[in-house]
């Protein structure tokens, strides 16, 4: 019978120290794994001198730190296209290997997106629809809906009589064109009635603010605004109107009817307040969800195709790829307070 073998005190010890070695081996491989995937989705944000973008670039940071594939730091292109190519190049050298953007100027965007196809870089774009230049999905709301809602709401409100002005965005912009022409398109078909003042701002609040009030000049019967971006054009024109004498609450005489774009806090803030009559809430935290669901996906190899989904909106076909088309719901006093409207969820919308 062999003797049983004692397990002395440096045996013991060497074993302590090869679990340990094999725990630290473990921490390392996991973190090399991390290491292989951090940079796989590379995002550049817009622009941060909107209190929408802000909110979006809000919303994302969440998102990721609740876990998922690693993300290079965010590039900010600060609303120039050229700083959108750069900032792109310098992630994919970094090792993106799916790029989230929201390029403004849709049209400059071309090269860069066939760019990153040539490479097998797939890219969402966010809010905003390239107009050439492949993409694997586009994040974004019905923008011709905003434009069509907005003049159905105005029209509506003015009986299908009056003058308003309408402050567009930049028109070199898929999102300023599609809210432009279908308002144009919808005042035209439904409101002949309605003279219709067409304010470019190239998204600007001081622009809009100084076209506004020459418009004023020339019209102080104007009855109502059209504000494609709350985010950018809210404050600049209360203060406007405030300082004209003209910001009379909803319903009182003299009140111009006043509807815009976004769905920021202080959006909701001054439905509540009786300043400004609607706008059409434009999901950034949607925005931020599914951009990232969908670089993820992409990184995953999956497809998907025209139709329902199952997060409430509908995917469409377009020329250069496929388009998420999320809901916009118009915000009214009689809505303001719905807890589901993600301005209502932030710390200012509280």
């Amino acid at each position: 019978m062999r003797p049983r073998t004692r397990t002395t005190g440096t045996t013991a010890g060497a074993a302590a120290l090869a679990l340990a070695v094999l725990a630290v081996l473990a921490v390392l491989a996991g973190c090399n794994r991390g290491s292989d995937a951090a940079g796989r989705i590379g995002i550049d944000v817009p622009r941060t001198d909107t209190d929408f973008w802000n909110s979006y670039q809000q919303y994302l940071e969440a998102d990721l730190a609740r876990g998922g594939p690693a993300v290079l730091p965010l590039a900010n292109s600060q609303n120039d296209v050229g700083k959108v190519v750069s900032d792109v190049q310098a992630l994919t050298a970094q090792g993106a290997r799916a790029i989230v953007m929201a390029p403004q100027d849709t049209g400059a965007i071309t090269a860069e997106l066939r760019r990153l196809a040539a490479k097998k870089i797939p890219v969402v774009s966010v809010d905003t629809r390239p107009d050439d230049g492949p993409v694997y999905m586009v994040v974004r709301a019905d923008n011709r809906a905003y434009g069509e809602r907005s003049c159905a709401y105005l029209g509506a409100r003015l009986g299908g009589h009056g003058r308003v002005a309408e402050l567009q965005g930049d028109l070199s912009s898929i999102n300023g064109r599609d809210r432009s022409e279908a308002f144009a398109s919808c005042m035209k078909r439904k409101f002949p009635g309605i003279t219709v003042h067409e304010l470019a701002t190239d998204w600007k609040g001081e622009v809009a603010s100084a076209k506004l009030q020459s418009l004023l000049a020339q019209h102080p019967d104007l009855d109502g605004v059209y504000l494609q971006a709350g985010g950018a054009f809210l404050q600049p024109v209360l203060a406007l109107l405030r300082q004209r004498g003209l910001l009379k609450p909803v319903g009182t005489p003299g009140h111009l009817t006043l509807v815009s774009n976004d769905g920021i806090p202080e959006e909701l803030a001054a439905i509540r307040a009786g300043t400004l009559d609607a706008t059409l809430s434009q999901p950034a935290d949607r925005y931020a969800e599914y951009a990232l669901y969908y670089a993820r996906a992409a990184l995953a190899g999956k497809t998907f195709r025209p139709g329902p989904t199952d997060h409430g909106s509908t995917i469409v076909r377009i020329e250069n790829g496929l388009e998420d088309q999320l809901p916009a719901p118009l915000v009214t006093k009689d809505n303001v307070g719905d807890p589901h409207l993600w301005a209502n969820q932030t710390e200012q919308g509280r």
